[in-house]
């Protein structure tokens, strides 16, 4: 099961002057958001468990600070992680239920980004103005889910989850990671199912198939596949790349009899910008079985296989890890490439668009 709370908060209204991106004070050109991230979308940006009641958790996201908490009734926000008087952390004030004190003065803003309360100075004009940036957030999948805007005037986009997530009949586990490497090498990774017959030759589901294959993109309504054309169901095969509200990759990896009963084994992989250097990856572990089945699968997930699973994802961060930064930037890429190559283009035009539109609105 899976539940959905949706904040309705807002960026902070600001006075007319240079119109920079949501929690950024300077100009992005479209290398910058390249390499911190693609603004107006949905990312996930922490497993639901790791922020508790009572917590304020910061965090960096797109280069950007900023806060966790649950209001008195539960319901997750985010706000920038500055106090609008002094840009003091708010994460080291005071959770007061549905807002947060500054440790510094003492200024209350609610969850909307409001501020509530001046102590220092009651009735004064910051009183009552919402003056802190506060994001659209979804809690799902076990997961929190923000839309992060690229200007105050960006409408957030209807949240949707990837089908396996949102289909009853899947079950899944999530999983979280930070890797110390650009976000855009994760999604080069997964868009390369060709490195699973090298890199996971050794593992409990990528051992089999040919270690040379063909590869065609096949175009769909919302992305595109990149798949072998020669070999199906025995390696990593096929990757799909989805633009939605958010964007995700969806694949399958085969799984033998001693894997327990159900479907094919389903992964969901996403990648969250922390900043120009380091990532928050998330995955989700899918399967569609029901009944008696559905428990003996996860029974057999959490005492045999996920062990398993992490080692796989431990044998693409240690690749990733040590490429140098700049290491997309000089290459000789072949057909086995074109999925990496095609991704690579809808950032850069997307990234581009994005500075286009700040550039606009500062003339």
């Amino acid at each position: 099961m899976t539940t959905e709370t949706t904040t309705n908060a807002k960026p902070a209204t600001r006075p007319r002057g240079p119109q920079f991106a949501v929690g950024t004070r300077r100009h992005l050109d479209a290398e910058e958001i390249a390499a911190t991230g693609l603004r107006d979308r949905w990312y996930p940006i922490l497993p639901s468990h790791m922020v508790e009641p009572g917590a304020m958790v910061p965090v960096r996201r797109l280069e950007v600070d900023w806060v966790l908490f649950r209001d008195a009734e539960g319901t997750i926000r985010m706000l920038e992680d500055r106090c609008p008087h002094r840009s003091a952390p708010l994460s080291v004030g005071q959770h007061l239920g549905d807002r947060i004190a500054c440790l510094y003065h003492g200024v209350q803003v609610d969850g909307g980004g409001t501020v509530v309360s001046v102590p220092g100075m009651p009735g004064c004009a910051l009183e009552g103005r919402r003056a802190t940036v506060s994001l659209d957030v979804v809690e799902a999948a076990d997961t929190i889910f923000a839309f992060i805007p690229l200007t105050a005037d960006s409408v957030t986009k209807p949240f949707e989850l990837p089908d396996r997530l949102a289909d009853p009949e899947v079950s899944w586990f999530p999983n979280y990671a930070e890797w110390a490497g650009p976000w855009r090498f994760y999604m080069d990774n997964v868009l390369d199912p060709m490195h699973g017959a090298f890199l996971h030759r050794n593992s409990h589901s990528m051992f089999g198939g040919d270690v040379s294959a063909r590869f065609r993109i096949r175009e769909t309504d919302r992305g595109f596949f990149f798949e072998k054309t020669d070999q199906r169901g025995v390696n990593f095969d096929w990757v799909e790349f989805v633009r939605g509200s958010m964007d995700f990759v969806d694949l399958e990896i085969p799984y033998g009899p001693a894997a327990g009963p159900g479907g094919v084994f389903g992964i969901v992989g996403m990648s969250t910008p922390i900043d120009r250097d380091t990532s928050a990856i998330f995955h989700w572990r899918t399967r569609r079985v029901s009944g008696w089945e559905r428990e003996t699968w996860r029974f057999l997930y959490r005492t045999q296989l996920e062990a398993k699973h992490w080692e796989v994802l431990e044998q693409d961060r240690a690749v990733l890890e040590v490429l140098a930064g700049d290491a997309d930037r000089e290459e000789h890429l072949y057909q086995h490439d074109l999925g990496v190559s095609r991704i690579r283009r809808l950032y850069r035009a997307d990234a581009t668009a994005q500075a286009n539109i700040l550039a606009a609105a500062n003339t």
